[in-house]
């Protein structure tokens, strides 16, 4: 069984509420369509209705009875005012909540933070910035995590299955946080049947080379030892010495991580980044995500140059994160 017919087994018959911010959006609209159709969740498209059934018609999708709210004529939006205001505790006046939640990925948020929707997914049309300020100033990290992260999950040939970790949100991080998002991702790898082999990645293998970075990926090993000791992880790792049986087994041998991973920290954004793409462009990898770890409730950032797909898939996963959490 693949990777999403798993899921789909999780989050059929539960009901789940899943909030689009774009709800305007052509991919939007196909992939809500397809997931109400299928039974997987029930969709709340925001924005306003006409605009929603006349893109709707422009592209012959038929919505049938997806709920639709336009957040500026909802009738909670006095009491959204209000659990806002309470919730930004003083960092807010009402009349700046009042105009943030004009915003649809305010509206959204909150309608988490009040289980008015079990999950959202937006960023198919806004940036990453337009879908993570509104969930970290009101939805916030759970207790004991004080940073989110992006993970992609990579699906390869013969239902491999790998985890890229962070790709999406953080620059630059110190020990303490690189030991705190292998922690989350590992999380995150086991909501997809996938028992972790964390890599920690750098340019070196186990001292291989002498650098302040390798020390930096090497110490986060250290940490994780300590925070998690149950937690199947090692570095410094080089990618091949991580991934590659042979290579892991010629330079780190013994190690219960090197050429058997399937969970990849890298140890900024840009390689990050550069590398799920490599992967996904080059590797002909499926890249499916970013999904947003560490939050308090399922919040989901789409890239702009996602696909229907990508969208009627992360909204799944949203779904099963809510199931988890």
């Amino acid at each position: 069984m693949g990777i999403f017919e798993e899921l789909k087994v999780k989050i059929e018959g539960e009901n789940k509420k899943i909030v689009f911010p774009e709800g305007d959006e052509i991919r939007i609209i196909k992939a809500a369509n397809r997931l109400a159709k299928d039974g997987l969740i029930e969709p709340i498209l925001l924005g306003e209705k006409s605009e929603i059934e006349k893109v709707a018609k422009e592209h012959q999708e038929e919505i049938g009875n997806i709920t639709m709210i336009n957040p500026k004529e909802a009738d909670d939006f006095d009491e959204m005012v209000e659990k806002m205001v309470e919730r930004r505790k003083g960092k807010n006046s009402e009349e700046e909540c009042r105009e943030m939640l004009k915003n649809r990925n305010y509206y959204g948020t909150m309608m988490v933070y009040l289980d008015k929707a079990d999950g959202l997914v937006s960023g198919a049309v806004g940036s990453t910035a337009d879908t993570v300020r509104p969930a970290l100033q009101i939805i916030k990290t759970r207790e004991g995590v004080s940073l989110i992260s992006g993970a992609m999950i990579m699906l390869g040939a013969d239902d491999e299955r790998l985890v890229f970790s962070d790709i999406a949100i953080n620059i630059t991080l110190e020990p303490e946080q690189l030991a705190e998002t292998a922690i989350e991702t590992a999380r995150t790898a086991k909501l997809f049947g996938i028992d972790p082999k964390v890599a920690i990645l750098s340019f070196s293998t186990k001292g291989s080379a002498k650098h302040e970075l390798q020390e930096k990926s090497a110490k986060v090993v250290e940490i994780l030892k300590e925070k998690a000791p149950d937690l199947c992880a090692d570095g410094e790792l080089q990618f091949d010495a991580a991934y590659v049986p042979s290579v892991g087994q010629q330079k780190a041998p013994g190690s219960k991580v090197a050429g058997k991973a399937n969970v990849f920290i890298f140890p900024d954004l840009q390689s990050g980044n550069i590398g799920y793409k490599i992967a996904q462009r080059l590797g002909g990898f499926e890249a499916i995500g970013p999904i947003l770890q560490g939050m308090n409730k399922p919040v989901s950032d789409l890239s702009r140059g996602c696909s229907e797909e990508d969208v009627y898939k992360l909204a799944m996963i949203t779904a099963a994160q809510s199931l988890e959490q």
